[in-house]
């Protein structure tokens, strides 16, 4: 029996959208975060649906569900902002440097050009966790993961284990300063805009407020 070659002909390129990169992907959900805060700003989380957000940001529903379990979890980009700005500082500590002198001299809040311009947006989603308790839960997870952060540079610091008592204490302290500072910052800012003189208020109250929490590493 003679073998038989069936000719299939030429590949036909595969159809459909391109496959999304990380970087695409990240700009997608902070602008669907923008959008999503000016939306709970101007009518409250309640009153605000999903479908209104992915409208707003041009989006399908199943694009924003695809980014975001929850319309209240879409604020995560814009308050991630607020806490990665300190944690790359922290990052950045020189060894032999005073924490206090190296954030008076480095630490932008996530507020300054390289922000994409979201200061208002950032203090915005801020002072609603005040108010509106849905994003408070989610402002609060964001803080405590960040604690491990905190933790893993102190413990370095300190020559010992991140999960030791004392690190940990220290790091949920300094999580605590950074949020009543960045509190004190959206309320400031509420009434007087972003200023140079209001981003110097915060970076002094944080150093100053977190020269106790280093103090014997």
């Amino acid at each position: 029996m003679e073998d038989v070659t069936v000719d299939s002909g030429p590949i036909t390129p595969r159809r459909g959208r391109p496959p999304v990169s990380d970087r695409q992907r990240q700009r997608q959900r902070l602008d669907i975060s923008r959008h999503a805060v000016r939306l709970f700003a101007a009518h409250g989380v309640a009153a605000t649906s999903g479908e209104q957000i992915a409208r707003a940001a041009g989006v399908s529903e199943r694009t924003l569900w695809r980014h975001f379990p929850s319309k209240e979890s879409c604020v995560e980009p814009l308050l991630t902002q607020s806490i990665a700005a300190f944690r790359a500082v922290l990052h950045a500590w020189p060894s032999g440097v005073d924490l206090t002198e190296h954030l008076r001299a480095t630490y932008q809040p996530a507020l300054d050009a390289s922000s994409g311009g979201d200061a208002e947006a950032v203090l915005t989603v801020v002072r609603l966790t005040h108010d509106e308790p849905a994003l408070r839960a989610v402002y609060l997870v964001l803080r405590e993961r960040a604690e491990d952060t905190f933790a893993e540079v102190l413990a370095e610091r300190a020559g010992g284990a991140a999960g030791l008592l004392d690190v940990r204490m220290r790091a949920a302290t300094m999580s605590a300063v950074l949020k009543v500072a960045t509190d004190d910052l959206a309320r400031a800012v509420a009434a007087e805009g972003v200023t140079p003189e209001a981003l110097r208020r915060h970076r002094e109250q944080l150093a100053d407020a977190l020269s106790p929490v280093t103090r014997g590493l």
